[in-house]
């Protein structure tokens, strides 16, 4: 099902707008994550997170002073999923679960409550979590690097990684920008990595049927334009950008709101990372690749479309 057919959007031509944006956005993103680090999540930072279910209401400043009260100063409290469910999370690891059911009993002790889920991970844990995270990241962005390069030209490769990069450090600085403004509770955890990793994985995809594209058409049309052809090859797969971006989205979004604690962060990850994934694809990966062969190479576009390698432009 195509919704757009025949369309001629001079995608192409706003490139220079849209590269400055690209910039733009990518530096305010590194700039938010040296000023408000992410809060990471218990997989990185080690430590007791305790899930508890009360069967009455019982308010979470209560929850809070009656952990200060007992000597459990550090303790963070926030929402967890429905009404009187609350995540708490505890520096500590050894004997957690007692001395946090020690504390219930003692300030709540004609309350029932239920321990929904624990989890304990120890700071060298943690540390060796975070490290490979990072690893893992980088580790797909070279892989795709070379997988591109093999497959077209190095060039075309570096663009997609240029446009994979953007897409991470876009999607980061959402994430904690929404988490330090309080819209949502994202910490850096281990769901919110593996959403990055399949945002690269997406975003690439989608690149990847706009260089294919590209090829077919230098094939077809010997001697146009390369730009021209560029934004024509974009225009081709338009139909199939949308149709794919909005089938995933229309899932998405029900799991941001109604998904839970659990799934929350890796759906709005993933959220934002497809949407930059599809823009970077259209209006940066291309156009790197443009902007490459123009003022780095001195390549001729005319002659640059019509051979199988780049010649230098006419003097």
């Amino acid at each position: 099902m195509q919704f757009f057919h025949g369309t001629k959007i001079d995608f192409v031509g706003k490139r220079f707008f849209f590269f400055w944006l690209s910039v733009l956005s990518a530096v305010v993103g590194i700039i938010l994550a040296v000023i408000f680090p992410p809060v990471l999540g218990i997989d990185f930072s080690g430590g007791s997170e305790i899930a508890v279910d009360f069967h009455t209401n019982i308010h979470i400043e209560q929850v809070r002073t009656a952990m200060e009260n007992s000597g459990l100063k550090g303790a963070e409290l926030k929402s967890y999923g429905k009404e009187n469910q609350y995540l708490i999370r505890l520096k500590s690891v050894k004997k957690s679960r007692e001395l946090l059911e020690n504390v219930l009993k003692t300030s709540f002790p004609n309350t029932n409550y239920e321990i929904l889920k624990v989890d304990n991970i120890g700071p060298k844990i943690g540390r060796e979590l975070g490290i490979q995270a990072i690893f893992a990241v980088l580790l797909s962005i070279i892989a795709i690097l070379l997988y591109l390069a093999f497959r077209f030209e190095f060039i075309f490769g570096l663009g997609a990684v240029i446009a994979l990069t953007h897409d991470v450090i876009f999607t980061f600085t959402f994430v904690i920008a929404f988490n330090h403004l309080g819209l949502l509770e994202l910490e850096l955890n281990q769901s919110i990595v593996a959403a990055l990793l399949t945002v690269v994985g997406y975003s690439v995809n989608d690149t990847v049927i706009i260089f294919d594209r590209i090829r077919e058409n230098r094939d077809k049309f010997k001697g146009f334009d390369f730009i021209r052809m560029v934004n024509l090859s974009i225009n081709e797969t338009l139909s199939r950008t949308v149709n794919t971006v909005s089938t995933v989205l229309l899932v998405l979004i029900p799991l941001i709101f109604i998904g839970g604690p659990v799934l929350e962060g890796f759906a709005f990850t993933m959220f934002i990372g497809i949407v930059a994934g599809t823009y970077s694809s259209v209006y940066v990966a291309s156009s790197f690749v443009i902007w490459y062969l123009q003022k780095v190479k001195k390549v001729d576009m005319y002659e640059y479309s019509s051979k199988d390698e780049p010649l230098p432009a006419k003097a």
